[in-house]
């Protein structure tokens, strides 16, 4: 793809962020932003600690999924996927997915089909576990004001546990119907090698087990808590009095955000969604939108320079040479 191709396939999103901004800060008073202060420094610790233990469980639950399929090891693990969140963060195209996927894995022992499967389990048990939060939470607190919001997480519970189960006990019963679906399309190449990318992928899935996927739909229940815990403890920063239930409907909307098109990081759509959950519970706009992106700052920032230090420090020890956008234009424009 030439570059100016990939500029204009960028624009959208940064369109769709830049309007996004604007709605987050347009009711905003930057003189009353600029008084705000940290109240409870103590929290702080509370952010550390819950970044720490959140994502070194992403790492262990990815960690896991691999262990059916093949042999890495938990620091490989943790240097790959952590420099795929970077890699997303500041990189479009969800080019650190394209990474885990083709440039890492002969470092994790592994091959790219089983990579991709775990891939889409670990985006189904992310999107299971935040529409669970949501529906939590609206049961629990205020409505959000979105048209039938109730109804909407309900379907959207059902076909996050549609997916889910298709995963956990339909790798064997779907293998028939896709072979039978995919030998009526025009064959190709590309066909070809979808079809096989397809149930080498179904195989890992089979191998991790109706049992090993709930294990794992636990740990990502955890690993949520400690992702909204860091969200509560951002509102306990600012002094915010809210609704208990504001900071875990903040978290929900704004990682739901990501499936919009925008700038790497979810820029503009995080803040947004963030701060509409938390005037939603009566906190005022200013506050509101400081709090969002301060959330965003925290974790955006925390991670991507985790995740460039294990880049950098394994371009090191190895002595690579390559550029890194000379690597990037030999990936594939998606995953297959």
């Amino acid at each position: 793809m030439s570059q100016s191709r990939k500029l204009l396939k960028t624009i959208p999103g940064l369109v769709v962020s830049a309007f996004f901004l604007w709605l987050t800060f347009r009711k905003v008073s930057f003189h009353t932003l600029l008084r705000l202060r940290l109240v409870n420094h103590v929290w702080v610790l509370g952010v550390v600690c819950f970044l720490i233990i959140g994502y070194t469980l992403r790492v262990h639950r990815w960690y896991r999924m691999l262990q059916s399929s093949c042999k890495s090891s938990f620091r490989v693990c943790a240097r790959v996927l952590m420099t795929s969140f970077a890699a997303n963060n500041i990189l479009p195209f969800r080019i650190g997915d394209l990474m885990r996927v083709f440039t890492y894995a002969n470092d994790l022992n592994a091959s790219s089909s089983t990579i991709l499967s775990t891939v889409i389990l670990e985006r189904v048990l992310d999107i299971f576990t935040l529409v669970l939060f949501l529906v939590a939470s609206i049961w629990r607190g205020t409505n959000l004001p979105f048209p039938h919001i109730r109804r909407i997480a309900v379907l959207m519970l059902a076909a996050a546990t549609a997916g889910l189960l298709v995963l956990m006990l339909g790798a064997n019963v779907l293998a028939t119907p896709l072979r039978r679906l995919i030998s009526r399309l025009p064959q190709s190449p590309r066909v070809k090698k979808a079809e096989e990318w397809l149930f080498l992928a179904l195989d890992a899935i089979r191998n991790i087990g109706a049992f090993g996927t709930l294990l794992l739909l636990a740990e990502s229940i955890v690993i949520w808590a400690c992702e909204g815990m860091i969200f509560v403890s951002c509102a306990k920063l600012l002094g915010i009095t809210a609704n208990f239930v504001a900071p875990w409907q903040a978290l929900v909307l704004s990682n739901l955000s990501y499936m919009l098109p925008s700038t790497p990081g979810a820029i503009g759509t995080f803040e947004y969604f963030a701060k509409i959950a938390m005037t939603t519970h009566h906190v005022p706009d200013t506050l509101a939108a400081l709090y969002a992106l301060l959330v965003h700052v925290l974790i955006l920032s925390a991670i991507t320079a985790v995740g460039g230090i294990f880049f950098l420090l394994h371009r090191y020890h190895t002595s690579t040479r390559t550029p890194l956008m000379q690597e990037i234009e030999t990936l594939p424009e998606g995953l297959p």
